[in-house]
């Protein structure tokens, strides 16, 4: 038993410099063999861009708290109750969210 998943999967264009950029979205076709694979293949994919979102979401935080000129303690705080949460729900790993909240806190005692 083949079941066919079709899955429109966005990108982002880093690679501006290029000539041709690359496309936005592409489709996916996952060739299970079983409706199971089929449904595990299917939230694979759901997971993969919502974490993805997640951890844009903690990167475009983190770059404004770094390149304000003076980033306010509610700000920081802020960050840091992301990088809690991505890490409770397994967006990030533990010690890479300990390492970024260690920095930010070292941060706001400068402050």
């Amino acid at each position: 038993m083949s079941i066919r998943v079709a899955v429109r999967v966005s990108l982002d264009n880093r690679d501006c410099a290029r000539e041709r950029p690359r496309p936005r979205s592409f489709l996916i076709l996952i060739m299970a063999n079983t409706r199971s694979a089929a449904k595990r293949a299917r939230q694979t994919v759901k997971r993969s861009l919502r974490n993805r979102s997640a951890v844009t979401r903690l990167r475009t935080m983190q770059r404004q708290v770094r390149s304000a000129a003076t980033p306010s303690g509610d700000q920081i705080r802020a960050v840091i109750s992301a990088i809690d949460k991505a890490a409770k729900r397994g967006v990030i790993h533990l010690n890479a969210a300990n390492r970024r909240k260690a920095r930010l806190n070292k941060a706001l005692a400068t402050l």
